[in-house]
């Protein structure tokens, strides 16, 4: 996306800072720029958004997705959103912003698409496309499959205007430590280390149960922590010639089985790959927590964070194909 001539408050800003530097900042939108299958993911919403007419014209489809993804990027609400384009010269230029020609999208109309996403299940079909892409680069789905669930805190307290919490959270408990609010189950290959299925449910939704929907199916062999241990019928029900190598128990009546116990260690060698998208998720991306009251619109935020996950975790080997 190419912006029109620029204006004198555009040119001012590259012109007279003789001693600027390019920002990390910087450096990552340049990346995102030329890594990210902008053209294929506006493909997918384009039915769904507004067309044309006797009313107020929409905005440009690409630059609302631009926006839509430096929200996941950084973190940041909608409201938040409009004004860190407004403050930050390097983020209009990625998404294609002139302030002497025209303002900032309102944090209605960001709003608005985000809503636009969630009510047609957009988040999902941005997931399923960067898999289709990233296949397309060489990025194939191999025969091991290691699956895993994280807990996405919720807001526990009831001072609110419902006085309840979200009746689409619930509690779990993890060792001694209680908490409230969903889960995303993940699937991820061996190989790569990139996600490939993913269901998100409420927390007190045991790691087992959703087990089927993140194989596909031509498997050879399925990772997995103690959750997962002995799960051969489940494994089977989706992938039929899939081996079990799940980390089984090796404790037994306070006795430990050190065979058990290495063999374990050498599949978590492996298991700890699927760590790496939960990090960039939860730890780059910021969704440790919930910023949406009800399941649904937390679920559009997951599947498209775990798109841009593997766009990031796929970053290197991307951007040596598009180097010149």
């Amino acid at each position: 996306m190419r912006m029109k001539q620029q204006t004198l408050a555009m040119a001012a800003y590259q012109t007279f800072e003789n001693y600027r530097k390019p920002t990390r900042r910087d450096e990552f939108l340049k990346s995102k720029e030329a890594i990210v299958p902008w053209s294929a993911l506006c493909e997918v919403i384009e039915p769904y958004y507004p067309k044309a007419g006797n009313g107020r014209p929409p905005i440009g489809l690409e630059r609302m997705v631009r926006i839509h993804f430096i929200q996941h990027w950084f973190n940041l609400a909608d409201l938040a959103c409009e004004e860190a384009l407004y403050d930050s010269a390097s983020l209009r230029r990625f998404v294609g912003i002139d302030l002497g020609r025209e303002p900032v999208p309102d944090s209605t109309t960001i709003t608005k698409f985000r809503k636009l996403l969630n009510d047609h299940k957009l988040g999902e079909a941005l997931f399923a496309q960067v898999g289709w892409e990233l296949q397309a680069r060489g990025f194939k789905v191999n025969t091991g499959t290691i699956v895993d669930a994280t807990i996405i805190g919720a807001p526990s307290s009831t001072k609110n205007a419902d006085k309840a919490r979200d009746p689409d959270m619930h509690r779990t408990r993890k060792g001694n430590q209680w908490y409230f609010g969903m889960k995303l189950h993940i699937g991820v290959d061996s190989q790569s280390g990139l996600a490939h299925s993913a269901v998100v449910t409420a927390a007190n939704v045991h790691d087992k149960h959703p087990l089927p929907d993140l194989l596909h199916g031509n498997e050879q062999r399925v990772y997995g922590d103690s959750a997962y241990a002995s799960q051969k019928e489940l494994i089977a029900a989706k992938a039929p010639n899939a081996k079990d190598f799940t980390n089984q128990r090796s404790r037994y009546a306070g006795i430990i089985d050190e065979a058990v116990r290495a063999k374990n260690r050498n599949k978590s060698r492996i298991r700890s790959r699927v760590e790496h998208v939960f990090g960039v998720d939860k730890h780059l991306w910021g969704f440790g927590k919930v910023r949406y009251r009800g399941l649904q619109k937390n679920t559009t935020r997951a599947f498209t964070a775990l798109a841009l996950a593997n766009i990031c975790l796929a970053r290197q080997e991307l951007m040596a194909q598009v180097r010149p």
